[in-house]
């Protein structure tokens, strides 16, 4: 009996700011988009994968810049109609926004939301909790990742963990070659097999080729790539982890690439 094919996963984007805007580049592999290595440019992630007929939509919101303080109805700035989806992606928003949202996400059948924190200040804590509340009252699945590229899968939200199954974003997961110059033990080369949502493990990866695993010079290679690319997380100190965002997201990425070298060790 031939086996019935699942359904491909549907994504609906809410946003405002530009942030989201380089996350739907880089699932789309908009060609135009990675120019971080300029004319030494190898096309490592064209035409590798693309997602651009997962999306259903990609609505921009106001910038909170431009809205009130506070908003007593924040349904009127709210989408008139989304799609129906599997999972809906929210970055920039107003908190009253994002505190709506889960309700306009459940009317339109939409069974998830992703809502990546890059600054705190966006989604303090508080406004994490009420809408993480929101989300389990509705019967929805919720990930608040800080910043996007911890997103890892859980067994109770299998919406979110086929996303990051199936688009192969979020923590990343490298596979890492390694050689000899010498005594010196070298990256030969490094794999992705997950990408940070931003696209930015695909950059990193290429600037670990030819780079000497000695911990201090490996840092220095991992911390450069991540700063060039660059990560838009903040610098600003977040009160929950005591520890800039942008921070994180270095300290996960130099973790996956030890973990990928432990594995190649391991495997000699």
């Amino acid at each position: 009996m031939a086996e019935i094919s699942k359904e491909e996963l549907s994504l609906v984007f809410v946003y405002s700011k530009d942030f989201m805007e380089r996350v739907i580049r880089n699932l789309i592999n908009d060609p135009c988009f990675c120019q971080s290595c300029g004319l030494y440019c190898e096309s490592c992630k064209y035409n590798v994968y693309s997602f651009v007929r997962n999306v259903r939509a990609a609505i921009q919101l106001p910038d909170p810049a431009e809205l009130p303080a506070f908003i007593d109805n924040p349904e009127e700035y709210m989408p008139r109609k989304l799609p129906k989806a599997d999972i809906c992606l929210a970055s920039g928003l107003h908190k009253d926004l994002l505190l709506e949202l889960p309700n306009h996400i459940k009317k339109a059948g939409i069974k998830a939301l992703i809502a990546p924190i890059e600054d705190w200040q966006e989604i303090p804590v508080g406004i994490r909790k009420q809408a993480e509340a929101k989300c389990m009252e509705l019967g929805l699945e919720c990930a608040f990742p800080k910043p996007f590229c911890t997103l890892t899968p859980e067994k109770d939200k299998p919406t979110i963990a086929r996303f990051i199954e199936e688009t192969k974003v979020g923590r990343p997961l490298l596979e890492i070659s390694l050689t000899s110059i010498g005594k010196d033990e070298v990256i030969e080369y490094a794999a992705v097999l997950r990408s940070a949502p931003c696209g930015s493990t695909w950059y990193i990866a290429r600037k670990l080729a030819g780079v000497s695993t000695k911990k201090d010079i490996l840092y220095d290679a991992i911390a450069k790539a991540h700063h060039s690319y660059p990560c838009t997380a903040t610098m600003v100190t977040d009160p929950e982890t005591k520890e800039p965002i942008l921070h994180i997201g270095g300290f996960t990425i130099r973790e996956e690439v030890e973990k990928a070298l432990e594995k190649a060790r391991n495997q000699k």
